[in-house]
């Protein structure tokens, strides 16, 4: 499996910014796929994610009710959709892929087993 993910970029404070993830190789149903990033100096931390056949949802309580996670389901392509932008939100964002079929939204990356390169966002104030 490997993730491809790009949108990064520059942004200012109130602004948006969404973020895809392309998703290809051997794939299947039973996955969670998520949003994780990791400013300087911090944690990688869990953001959004995804149970790619129900389209259940999880949100960290930091970006609830600004950012949205979405699945291209027939082209296989995640996205994260980030509106009223905040300078804490600069980070390098990461796609990662977690296979189980226990349905879960796992929110610690160590449960994930496939990852994509980061994407610099940054939002000025």
């Amino acid at each position: 499996v490997q993730l491809q993910a790009c949108g990064g970029g520059l942004a200012q404070a109130g602004g948006s910014l969404r973020l895809s993830c392309a998703v290809s190789g051997r794939f299947f149903s039973y996955i969670s796929m998520a949003w994780f990033r990791q400013a300087p100096g911090k944690e990688r931390e869990f953001v959004a994610g995804i149970r790619w056949s129900s389209g259940r949802t999880a949100y960290s309580d930091s970006v609830k009710g600004r950012f949205t996670i979405s699945r291209e389901y027939a082209l296989n392509i995640l996205y994260l959709q980030m509106n009223s932008l905040k300078p804490e939100d600069t980070a390098v964002y990461s796609c990662a892929a977690d296979f189980n079929r226990a349905g879960e939204i796992p929110n610690m990356n160590l449960k994930y087993d496939y990852w994509g390169q980061g994407t610099l966002v940054t939002v000025s104030s």
